[in-house]
């Protein structure tokens, strides 16, 4: 059976289950990252010399990079709804997705490690305020895109750049930043409702993880 290796709390690895409950996918899970096994093991770095969750094995075959799996998963099981076969349509979903993974992930990086992981080593006030800041303007982005579209990233229909928006568009409305400064953005909440309609989203999305 497939295998994916890493833990569910983390957001990457989540991508994966979201898209294999979109997919209906039966897969193991086992559990890799802080807190459980480490990643730095030998056996891991055999799977992924980046040594960072998740992974994917697919008998043979093994695949890291959580978008590139999702990608993966969706053309293994032809699902043209979630990726396009047509060459502009399928350009939109990537260009989003890789959006996400490059700018929109780094943004907020320094900001959710110290308001929501509290670590000590990510409390400079400065700094603070400006990842504050640059988490904002990728989230205005998005939400100017969704405005746009009036339905989903892509356009009108659910695709697999809403599993790896949607999951960023979550966390940033559970983060606690009220007190640094957080727009009032009601096509985040109503994209984020629009998304709750799908069971993957409410177990791997809306389930209080950040």
């Amino acid at each position: 059976m497939m295998k994916i290796l890493g833990k569910a709390t983390s957001i990457n690895v989540r991508k994966v289950l979201w898209t294999c409950a979109e997919l209906g996918l039966e897969f193991e899970r086992e559990d890799w990252g802080s807190g459980f096994q480490a990643t730095d093991a030998p056996e891991f770095l055999a799977l992924n010399p980046n040594a960072m969750v998740p992974v994917l094995i697919d008998g043979d075959f093994v695949l890291w990079e959580s978008n590139s799996i999702c990608r993966y998963l969706a053309a293994r099981e032809q699902r043209l709804d979630l990726l396009p076969a047509a060459a502009k349509e399928r350009a939109i979903v990537e260009q989003w997705m890789d959006w996400q993974a490059g700018e929109f992930n780094n943004s907020w990086r320094y900001a959710f490690m110290s308001l929501v992981r509290q670590s000590p080593a990510h409390q400079d006030a400065a700094l603070l305020a400006a990842g504050v800041a640059g988490w904002n303007r990728h989230v205005e982005i998005l939400a100017r895109r969704l405005e746009q579209t009036g339905a989903f990233v892509a356009g009108d229909t659910f695709s697999l750049a809403d599993v790896v928006l949607g999951l960023s568009a979550q966390r940033w409305l559970m983060a606690p930043l009220e007190a640094h400064g957080r727009p009032e953005l009601p096509a985040i909440a109503d994209y984020c409702e629009r998304l709750a309609e799908r069971p993957g989203f409410m177990m791997h999305g809306r389930n209080g993880m950040p």
